[in-house]
C-alpha cells in the first residue's frame, strides 16, 4: 500500500482547531505490517464527558471547529478523528484501498484507542454524512459503548428504495472528474456564503489530486443496491439499532436534497428517538456544521445536559 501524508504546511488555513494529536493503526489484512497514522482533536477536560464528532465526504475535522468550542466552553470534551484518507490523517493512494468495512475496521481501532482513557464512561456520538455510515455501525455493533447519539443529515443505506439522482450525480462526478475541487463542494453543498480561508482549509489536506483517492472512493462506497458488499451488514445494523434505547437525536437541514426525509427511518425504528426534541434547520444544506455551526453547537450541548 502506497500511503501519502499531507505536510504540515498545508494547513496554516486551518488554525481555528486545536492542535493535533496522533495514534497509529494497523492498515489492515490487506497490507499486513503496515501502520496508518490517525489524527485526532481532542479538546476539553479529559474527565468530562466525551462527545464524538465524526465527518464526512470530503472533509476532515475542521468542519467542527464551532461545535468543537461549543462543546469546550460546556466543560464537555470533544474529540474529532479525521478519517483514513482525510485530514491531517494519512492517505493511501489507490481508490481500491478503501472499503466501507476498511473505513469501519479503522474507526473502530481509533475508538478502541481512546477509549482506555474514559475510565469506563459511555460515549457520546455527534456522526454527519459518511461520519454516520460508519459510526452508526459502531453503534449497532457495539452498543454498550455509546451513552448518546446525535444523527446529523445522515442514514444507514442497505442498498433497498430509490437514490436520489443529485447522489447518484455526485457518485459519478467524484470517481471520474479531472479534478475535485474539494472547497468548491463543501461551497456548493452549503445554503450560506463560505469564505475564501474556509474554502481553502478544506482544500488544504489535498496538496494535489494524488491525495484525494478516499475522497473519489467514498461515494462509490455508499451501498445503491442489495447486493453492495456493505448492504448485509448494514441491514444486520437496523436490526441491532431497532433495539438502541439510548437517546439519540437527529437534527437535520432542510435544503439537503441528499437527506430529506431520512430522518424519519430513523425516528421510527430506533426507540431512543422517542421523546427526543429532534430537529429539521431551516435554510440548513447539506453541511449544517457551516450553515448553522451555533444553533447546531447549541441543540448538542442542550441535549446532552438533558
Amino acid at each position: 500500500m502506497n500511503i501519502l501524508r499531507t505536510p504540515d504546511a498545508c494547513f496554516a488555513a486551518a488554525g481555528a482547531l486545536p492542535a493535533p494529536r496522533y495514534l497509529e493503526i494497523a492498515a489492515g489484512p490487506s497490507a499486513p505490517g503496515q501502520r496508518l497514522r490517525m489524527a485526532y482533536v481532542d479538546a476539553g477536560p479529559p474527565d468530562a464527558p466525551a462527545v464524538l464528532l465524526l465527518h464526512g465526504e470530503p472533509t476532515w475535522s475542521f468542519l467542527y471547529r464551532t461545535i468543537i468550542a461549543r462543546l469546550v466552553d460546556a466543560g464537555l470534551r470533544a474529540v474529532a478523528p479525521d478519517l483514513i484518507g482525510f485530514g491531517r490523517s494519512d492517505k493511501p493512494a489507490a481508490v481500491t484501498d478503501y472499503s466501507y468495512q476498511g473505513h469501519v475496521d479503522w474507526l473502530w481501532a481509533f475508538v478502541g484507542a481512546i477509549r482506555a482513557s474514559l475510565g469506563g464512561r459511555g460515549i457520546h456520538l455527534v456522526c454527519h454524512d459518511w461520519g454516520g455510515l460508519l459510526g452508526l455501525r459502531l453503534v449497532a455493533e457495539h452498543p454498550a459503548v455509546f451513552a448518546s447519539v446525535v444523527a446529523m443529515n445522515t442514514s444507514l443505506p442497505t442498498g433497498g428504495g430509490r437514490t436520489p439522482q443529485e447522489f447518484l450525480d455526485w457518485r459519478a462526478y467524484a470517481l471520474t472528474a479531472p479534478a475535485l475541487p474539494v472547497g468548491a463542494v463543501v461551497r456548493r453543498m452549503s445554503a450560506r456564503p463560505i469564505a475564501d480561508d474556509v474554502a481553502a482549509a478544506y482544500d488544504a489536506p489535498f496538496p494535489d489530486e494524488s491525495y484525494k483517492a478516499g475522497a473519489r472512493a467514498f461515494p462509490a462506497l455508499v451501498p445503491i443496491t442489495p447486493d453492495d458488499p456493505a448492504a448485509a451488514a448494514n441491514r444486520a445494523a437496523w436490526d441491532a439499532l431497532a433495539r438502541f434505547d439510548r437517546p439519540f437525536l437527529t437534527v437535520f437541514g432542510d435544503s439537503d436534497p441528499m437527506t430529506r426525509g431520512v430522518e424519519r427511518a430513523l425516528q421510527k425504528r430506533i426507540p431512543g428517538c422517542q421523546g427526543q426534541p429532534h430537529a429539521i434547520l431551516p435554510g440548513v444544506a447539506h453541511f449544517l456544521q457551516e450553515d448553522a455551526g451555533d444553533e447546531v453547537g447549541r441543540q448538542i450541548v442542550a441535549f446532552l445536559r438533558r
